[in-house]
């Protein structure tokens, strides 16, 4: 579904990522893994278009992506989920869920997308963005873009900060939205939260991937990824 080739990326005249490259396989659910400052954010954003300056390719369902501006990409049925969340604060969460446009066929309905987030439910018409709590604005923030038809989705560092019983929530929703047909590009910090969901896991360094592991040899790698990603 997606293949990144040889992608470079700029902030200014900072060079973030040199030459990234991994696949995703329709159906999968692939993690990016790496420390603080390895360049996983700065992939997804490159991947939706929204550094300024990038080089490479970016190969989404055989069509090139990296000249795309962000609108165009989100178009494409590409979905990006942002560790900051951007829930709109003034609005209801039934009106932060519908506010994205629909881009293709075969995203969730509401109804479906409650069952999913029984939390949300209960605060669909009563409550505003600013009076969730962090991992219902987490909830939100994904459930949104299930809407929208897009087929790839591209979640920055969902757990972060939440309390293990929402990252439980959020594990079981992952799963499920895979066996749905969804394909998931997932940054995570947690590597034992991404070992409940991925099928497989990059690791990235220095704005390079310099790694891959499947999912049934995490175990036996964890000496190497404690090296990876310890401190």
């Amino acid at each position: 579904m997606l293949k990144v080739t040889g992608l470079n990326a700029w902030y200014g005249e900072s060079h973030i990522l040199h030459g990234v490259d991994f696949e995703v396989r329709e159906g999968e659910v692939v993690t990016l893994l790496g420390r603080n400052g390895a360049g996983k954010t700065t992939t997804l954003k490159s991947i939706m278009g929204l550094v300024p300056r990038r080089e490479g390719s970016i190969d989404f369902r055989g069509r090139e992506m990296i000249r795309l501006m962000p609108n165009h990409v989100a178009r494409s049925g590409i979905a990006f989920c942002p560790e900051e969340r951007g829930i709109f604060g003034s609005l209801s969460v039934t009106e932060n869920l519908v506010l994205p446009p629909v881009v293709a066929p075969g995203g969730l309905d509401t109804d479906t997308i409650y069952t999913l987030f029984p939390n949300l439910k209960e605060r669909a018409r009563t409550a505003h963005g600013t009076r969730l709590s962090g991992g219902e604005q987490q909830m939100l923030a994904i459930a949104r873009i299930l809407r929208t038809g897009a087929k790839l989705l591209l979640l920055d560092e969902p757990t972060e900060g939440l309390a293990p019983v929402i990252v439980q929530q959020i594990g079981r929703t992952v799963r499920e939205i895979k066996q749905r047909g969804f394909t998931v590009l997932l940054v995570e910090q947690n590597f034992r939260f991404a070992q409940t969901v991925a099928d497989r896991h990059y690791v990235m360094e220095h704005g390079q991937v310099i790694d891959m592991i499947p999912n049934h040899q995490l175990e036996a790698s964890m000496d190497k990824l404690h090296e990876y990603l310890g401190v």
